[in-house]
């Protein structure tokens, strides 16, 4: 449990450790037990290779596929072969050889060339549809560069980052909140660090920034959540890159000493240090915490299985809010209603409504198997959860009874967004990929992922930017830095 006095790695959640070491059991378990697609992606780990392991696997199954039809084939043309001379004997005891001998020509040579014809045919028939599969993943990948390209790499933090947020006020910049018991404000553009917040003594769970002013909102384990202000000013657009320069991506930033930042780190940047009101009446690791509409009250979400509405002026407890079965993992504020959605490990996820002063109902969203890890609205009237059950569901306000949409992936799905115009669900997960699905579940890319480009290790959340003409979509993870992308939705919808 994060605690003041415990270190950054101590304030992970019980979540991420069960993971590690889940993680370490599957490395140490004997050859015997492990299935032959585990064993044939280790044999490969040490080849140089660009593909991810399930199409490697895939590749390895279809070659051995391939290879035992071609012995078959083998075989057969070798029986053919000494058919072919049993008939050239008799034809020359009978003084009919074939004109010089030889056996590929006549009628011998069209039932060979029949035969060989009908094995072809038998062979694009029986890989025609598992090698379009491949070719299509292919091309999904190749595809998703032209719909997703890299904007900038943020990097600076010393140990993982949990939650990523974009300011709603001018200037624009994005906050990051990091087990390192600090929060960064970064320049979009230049990926320069602007400003640390330091006032935390526990790992900084989530950012979330005031719909109006420049003021932000922090979750921590030191079981506080803290609003300070902040000033930055942009730095001066840089010019683009030199091409020609060599080029430094093979270098894994997951690799780094613990104390090694750029040369823009949080230790050459302006430092707050006292927050301007700090919000502690819970008894566990405060996880999230988010503003109402209007941003005078704060909710805020606890391991103690209680969530907090507090007033933001006075700092005063309005309103405990209970009822989960256990620790909280995540809240969310409706943009424009006094609504409040409330996560747990309980499988469940609540809807709390504020709209009516005298009357505070909630509803209970009951359909996934395991953690939910978050619950976010959209503009419109519905709820996206995501799940440590591999699921995301789309639900409608109206009817709460079941989801109108299910989203089955094959990873753990951490803390997700839906971008405000397009209303498309970013899923970021423990595999290290990202997913773009729209409201209606159908997958529209994802993010590109390779040695030199996209996350090392889980990714724990993203966040849209949808200013002016362009769409970003920011990542993070536990692999210490965020990454901002360009994201092309006319052509991403277009494909669809």
């Amino acid at each position: 449990v994060p605690t003041s006095s415990g270190s950054a790695s101590a304030a992970r959640h019980p979540k991420q450790k069960r993971k590690a070491h889940s993680l370490s059991i599957r490395r140490t378990n004997s050859t015997e037990e492990r299935p032959p697609g585990i064993l044939r992606g280790e044999m490969l780990e040490g080849q140089d290779s660009k593909l991810p392991l399930a199409v490697r696997n895939n590749l390895l199954d279809l070659f051995g596929q391939i290879e035992r039809e071609f012995e078959n084939l083998y075989l057969e043309n070798l029986e053919l072969r000494r058919e072919i001379d049993s008939l050239n004997e008799r034809l020359t005891g009978d003084g009919q050889a074939i004109e010089g001998g030889d056996p590929t020509k006549g009628a011998l040579k069209a039932k060979a060339s029949h035969s060989t014809s009908q094995l072809s045919q038998k062979l694009k028939t029986t890989y025609k549809a598992s090698t379009s599969k491949i070719v299509s993943s292919f091309k999904a990948t190749s595809g998703s560069r032209a719909l997703c390209q890299l904007l900038k790499e943020y990097i600076g933090h010393r140990d993982g980052i949990w939650d990523l947020g974009v300011t709603r006020t001018q200037p624009v910049v994005l906050g990051t909140a990091s087990a390192d018991h600090s929060a960064l404000l970064w320049s979009i553009e230049t990926g320069k660090c602007l400003l640390r917040y330091a006032g935390h003594a526990g790992s900084v769970n989530s950012i979330k920034f005031h719909p109006t002013e420049q003021m932000a909102l922090t979750a921590s384990g030191d079981q506080t959540a803290h609003i300070w202000r902040y000033m930055v000013q942009l730095p001066a657009p840089q010019p683009p890159p030199d091409v020609s320069a060599p080029c430094d991506d093979d270098q894994d930033s997951s690799d780094r000493e613990e104390g090694e930042v750029d040369g823009d780190g949080p230790s050459e940047v302006p430092t707050v240090r006292v927050a301007t009101a700090t919000l502690k009446s819970h008894q566990g690791v405060v996880i999230a915490a988010d503003w109402l509409v209007g941003g005078r009250q704060v909710v805020t979400a606890s391991w103690d299985r209680a969530a907090n509405l507090y007033e933001v002026e006075t700092s005063e407890l309005v309103h405990t809010l209970t009822g989960h079965d256990q620790e909280l993992t995540h809240c969310c504020t409706h943009p424009t209603q006094r609504l409040v959605v409330t996560s747990s490990r309980d499988t469940t996820f609540r809807l709390w409504d504020f709209r009516d002063p005298s009357i505070h109902s909630v509803n209970v969203f009951q359909g996934h198997t395991d953690t939910v890890t978050s619950a976010v609205f959209t503009v419109g009237d519905n709820v996206v959860s995501g799940s440590d059950d591999r699921t995301v569901k789309v639900w409608d306000l109206k009817n709460m009874r079941s989801p109108i949409t299910t989203i089955r992936t094959d990873s753990a799905v951490n803390r997700i967004s839906v971008s405000a115009n397009q209303r498309i669900i970013a899923l970021p997960h423990d595999n290290r990929q990202v997913r773009l699905f729209d409201m209606s579940g159908v997958r529209l890319v994802r993010l590109p992922r390779s040695n030199r480009m996209g996350h090392r290790r889980m990714v724990c959340c993203t966040a849209w930017n949808e200013e002016n003409q362009a769409c970003n979509l920011f990542t993070c993870g536990f692999d210490r830095q965020a990454i901002g992308w360009n994201i092309n939705i006319p052509a991403l919808l277009q494909e669809k």
